[in-house]
């Protein structure tokens, strides 16, 4: 039961981190157009990810559990894409946004594991 709670713990401190770096990311973003697009998109993107894992501890069922989880992997699968786009914005950032593309996969694959073995798939 401590490993269970431990691995929410991290995984909930994971996403936070994620979602504050990403907000310090996207203020570096320069200012035009493309650059307010993006930035707006992969703020809600990358913030839903940690904000839907936080709703699933809260579920009422493991239906509901199930559906918040599948969310927060959707979440971070527009992340990615987001962030892919976002390389193009300014050559300074590209290390800043692969790192964060890194810790977004590997959420993403953490989410999809656990969905997993929630529908007994695994």
């Amino acid at each position: 039961m401590r490993n269970n709670k431990e691995f929410k713990e991290q995984l909930i401190t994971r996403a936070f981190n994620l979602a504050r770096k990403t907000i310090s990311l996207v203020d570096k973003f320069p200012n035009k157009r493309s650059a307010w697009v993006i930035a707006d998109q992969l703020l809600r993107a990358a913030t839903s990810i940690g904000a839907n894992i936080i709703e699933a501890q809260a579920a009422s069922s493991r239906r509901d559990f199930t559906n918040f989880l599948n969310h927060a992997l959707k979440s971070g699968n527009e992340t990615k894409f987001w962030l892919a786009l976002a390389k193009d914005l300014d050559p300074k950032l590209v290390l800043e946004i692969e790192e964060l593309l890194k810790e977004t996969d590997e959420l993403a694959r953490i989410l999809g594991s656990s969905l997993l073995t929630l529908r007994g798939k695994r």
